[in-house]
């Protein structure tokens, strides 16, 4: 069974999606980073083909490469590592075993390479 599934599939995903930006969004540290997000559910749409693609879901995800779709954004590594943080904490709030959570992020801890525009000093 894929991650996608032992989780609930798209409807996990989706509340996934929806709470985890709520944190991200309310963080001062990072909310700058979508100060000119005109439209923030077209974000999550393509959060959500994302992620249900990477761990192992029938969507099939469009969207730019992640090195190109973060590239003018300079993100710092500490600011990659916090969203990381809202992750595994949205994903602790809906009851996804911890065993999940390490699997999703085996499957995402790849990316960072393409997405930190700036190394840690």
């Amino acid at each position: 069974m894929s991650i996608y599934d032992s989780i609930g599939g798209a409807p996990a995903v989706k509340l996934a999606v929806d709470k985890f930006y709520g944190r991200v969004l309310n963080d001062p540290q990072l909310a700058p980073y979508f100060a000119g997000v005109s439209d923030i559910d077209k974000l999550k749409a393509h959060q959500r083909s994302f992620i249900a693609a990477a761990i192992g879901g029938p969507e099939v995800y469009r969207g730019r490469d992640m090195g190109a779709a973060h590239a003018r954004l300079c993100i710092t590594e500490p600011d990659f590592d916090k969203v990381v943080v809202h992750l595994v904490a949205t994903l602790t709030e809906l009851g996804v075993p911890g065993e999940i959570i390490a699997d999703i992020g085996g499957a995402l801890a790849p990316l960072k390479a393409d997405i930190v525009g700036v190394p840690a000093a």
